[in-house]
């Protein structure tokens, strides 16, 4: 089997673990929706998790990604693999003791608005953060079906727990059973759903753990953090990019529309899901290929790819954007926010772009650059958010994201040239891209609710796609 065939082959499994949450989360965000008292308590569950995703890359400082370089890297993999798990876990018990302890005066800062939300989120950063090794060390030993099946049982706990807690306990009159758990809202037990399934997961995953050392070699620490380090401010700065629109919209606008802005946001979910199946398929794969002497020329098909497929997703779900929202969107105060879609699907397809276009420093060990592009990235962001929003509202936001993806995604190719010249296909991706951010436009703004126009204009995308493609896909997949 091919090299390009076993990445397609374990794309395919990590999808499923990327697709069946994201396809539950799909249903949840409905749910919530639904359930959730307003887009108030929206915005509050949305700035809990955005929060979460900030406290995330702090505690794994980088380490996952170096974990990966330097497991394929170093001939002592035990040492690797006991320094990484070791480090992770230290800096989780140094750093989440003391927030617990000091929450009652850590929370108001944050804006949490009850100290029991605040403690749940340092039990789930805790439970998440120690099972980041052990899920790598699944990842990188290509052992996919297990890291799906930890993945899906997470995800299944995490749905029936909020169906139990805001559906049926409801319903039944019976939320006195959840009375050792102090919350005053709704919107609470979604947090305490997250903390019980990070805490079942976490049981699972524990047999694995007693295999583990628990050591550090601090040479070789000070080598991976040398390597991670970047990687980390990367980390914040992304969260930064794809998250503070979240925590700025409701200080310059409200709490009501910050909350329609993060639900009509969650339509992206089917572009996520996408882009997380093929990372988590990808980033251990380019490392293995990375010595191969058509290494870049498979890079670079899989990029094309990438974009062609992203493309289509962005168009299907911009064609009928009423009947996606529908299934996501159950009050009609979140549909205010809509315009915004179009503009966050064609920035998330830059993202992906951008993230394929990272190999050049991974391979070449100049993670440097991550951190730089996404400081400057960063850097537009809070500019352009302090700047665009108070003028243009949440439309200005989404327009913050796009054009930080691009900016970010134009730097990398540039620099990627300069020290690790790959042969994209630069002219039929730029053509690509513009056509179907132009079709977008089009469907949205003139032909919306058009089912007929709107599917002859999808249909008419895959037959010039097919006849760009018709080598390729004659030779790889009706040639056997």
């Amino acid at each position: 089997m091919s090299t390009l065939n076993s990445f397609l082959k374990n794309t395919v499994v990590y999808g499923l673990a990327a697709v069946l949450p994201k396809a539950i989360n799909v249903f949840l965000v409905g749910f919530h929706t639904q359930n959730l008292a307003s887009t108030v308590e929206f915005n509050v569950n949305t700035q809990f998790f955005v929060w979460a995703a900030y406290f995330n890359v702090l505690l794994t400082f980088g380490m996952e990604t170096t974990f990966f370089k330097f497991f394929n890297s170093e001939n002592n993999k035990q040492k690797v693999l006991s320094t990484s798990f070791t480090s992770v876990g230290l800096v989780t018990l140094f750093v989440l003791t003391p927030l617990f302890l000091l929450a009652d005066k850590i929370a108001p800062l944050l804006e949490f608005a009850e100290v029991i939300h605040f403690k749940t989120l340092v039990g789930i950063l805790a439970f998440d953060t120690l099972v980041v090794i052990p899920f790598a060390y699944l990842r990188v030993n290509n052992k996919a079906f297990s890291y799906a099946g930890f993945r899906i049982f997470n995800i299944s706990i995490y749905a029936f727990l909020n169906l139990l807690f805001l559906w049926y306990l409801p319903k039944h009159n019976q939320l006195n059973v959840l009375s050792w758990y102090p919350t005053h809202s709704n919107v609470g037990y979604i947090f305490l759903a997250t903390l019980l399934a990070s805490s079942l997961t976490f049981l699972m995953v524990l047999p694995s753990f007693l295999k583990f050392k628990i050591s550090l070699d601090f040479k070789l620490l000070k080598k991976m953090l040398s390597y991670g380090w970047p990687i980390l401010i990367a980390g914040l700065a992304y969260v930064t990019n794809e998250n503070l629109d979240k925590l700025i919209l409701p200080q310059f606008l409200n709490e009501s529309i910050g909350g329609a802005y993060a639900g009509t946001y969650k339509l992206g979910v089917f572009m996520a899901l996408f882009i997380t199946a093929f990372k988590l398929g990808a980033e251990p794969f380019f490392f293995n290929i990375s010595k191969n002497k058509n290494a870049k020329n498979t890079y670079a098909i899989i990029l094309e790819w990438f974009t062609i497929l992203g493309a289509l997703i962005v168009l299907v779900i911009v064609a009928y954007i009423d009947f996606f929202a529908s299934l996501l969107l159950k009050k009609p105060e979140y549909h205010e926010t809509l315009a915004i879609v179009p503009v966050i699907l064609l920035a998330n397809l830059l993202l992906g772009i951008y993230n394929n276009l990272s190999v050049w420093y991974k391979n070449t060990g100049q993670t440097k650059f991550a951190m730089y592009f996404s400081i400057l990235g960063a850097v537009f962001t809070i500019v352009g958010l302090l700047v665009f929003v108070p003028i243009f509202g949440y439309i200005g936001a989404a327009w913050v994201t796009f054009f930080v993806y691009f900016l970010m995604m134009m730097v990398s190719y540039l620099y990627g040239q300069k020290y690790y010249k790959t042969p994209y296909n630069v002219k039929k991706i730029g053509a690509l891209f513009l056509w179907i951010m132009t079709l977008c436009f089009v469907s949205f703004y003139i032909f919306r609710n058009n089912f007929w126009i709107n599917t002859s204009l999808l249909l008419a995308t895959l037959c010039l796609i097919t006849f760009s493609e018709r080598k390729f896909i004659t030779q790889r997949f009706l040639k056997r």
